[in-house]
């Protein structure tokens, strides 16, 4: 456990009174020392007392000391980073449809290898996470808009259909445009709640040509820095994959250089997968970071309770050291 801090540290100002106790303590037994050395018969005292054993007096007392440095180190408020689920969030899951997601350099196909990725992402979501999804090819259909409910959002990834070109920047302006009516929405008190884009596609952008165009991709990225939404790509296939069309091969590489520019543009991260089984890995690692977060709690608990113990300790030390030793 690291500790980050303490809620209340004033508490502390009750060690002066612990250190009190224990001068007052250390006083106490050096005058009591006195006053029996001065009229106690020695020689009775070693055979009733041996010194081996005169240590074992001052247990209980030293387990009380303790056990008051614990508890008021526990009441002192101790914290600690911890994670902890969201309470709320925003993502949009934004997935390629075009042609080149019929490439089979990923078993079965790029596309039902991101289907059933993105179904366990979704699944593995927290519940505070309202989950949104967006497919595109030369346009962006959203499919299902920003909500907790899982079971809507798995059925259109099952569903979705290919179709022809690749319009990567309608699918991030589609995918803040959600953002921005759902955040109108439920924003209340606390404002909208943060919110983050999924983008995960295998290929260069077709409609339009020019990225920075006013509905280009890169466009589309530096938008979505300004709203603070940041774009997590997710670079999806091989440099050998190729899809068959009437009757000739065509190749359809992946553009890693085009989605790391969109995840820079933008604020977000680049993740490449070239197998399903990496694909799964960082949609797993997307969603440690979008569905927790990581919060200063209490850690005081484990204190309290070596504490009590140690305190019950000292009085039980104190039940049987005061049956065996004679004042």
């Amino acid at each position: 456990m690291n500790l980050t801090g303490f809620a209340s540290p004033w508490w502390f100002l009750l060690l002066i009174v612990v250190a009190a106790v224990a001068v007052g303590y250390v006083l106490a037994v050096r005058s009591r020392r006195k006053r029996t050395m001065r009229f106690s018969n020695l020689a009775l005292l070693e055979r009733v007392a041996p010194a081996g054993r005169r240590w074992t007096r001052h247990v209980p007392s030293a387990l009380l000391m303790v056990s008051l440095l614990l508890l008021t180190f526990a009441l002192a408020g101790p914290t600690a980073e911890q994670k902890v689920p969201r309470n709320r969030a925003t993502v949009m899951l934004v997935m390629d449809v075009s042609l080149s997601m019929e490439a089979t350099d990923v078993e079965p196909t790029r596309l039902k290898a991101a289907q059933d990725a993105a179904s366990q992402f979704a699944e593995g979501l927290t519940p505070g996470v309202n989950l949104g999804l967006i497919s595109f090819a030369g346009t962006a259909t959203v499919l299902v808009a920003p909500t907790t409910e899982r079971d809507g959002v798995t059925s259109a990834i099952r569903n979705l259909k290919l179709a022809q070109s690749t319009a990567t920047g309608e699918g991030i302006f589609a995918a803040l445009q959600s953002v921005e009516s759902f955040s109108a929405v439920v924003g209340g008190r606390q404002g909208p709640p943060p919110a983050r884009i999924v983008l995960m596609t295998d290929g260069k952008q077709t409609v339009p040509q020019d990225e920075y165009a006013p509905r280009g991709a890169f466009t589309a990225a530096t938008k979505a820095k300004e709203k603070d939404i940041p774009v997590s790509t997710i670079s999806f296939g091989t440099s050998h994959g190729s899809v068959e069309i009437e009757g000739k091969d065509v190749p359809v590489q992946v553009d890693d250089a085009s989605m790391r520019e969109i995840a820079r543009l933008s604020g977000g991260d680049f993740y490449k997968a070239a197998t399903a089984e990496e694909l799964g890995e960082v949609y797993e690692s997307l969603g440690e970071q979008i569905g927790y977060e990581t919060k200063d709690t209490d850690a005081s608990r484990p204190w309290v309770v070596l504490g009590t113990l140690v305190l019950f300790g000292a009085a039980a030390s104190s039940l049987l050291i005061g049956r065996r030793l004679p004042d």
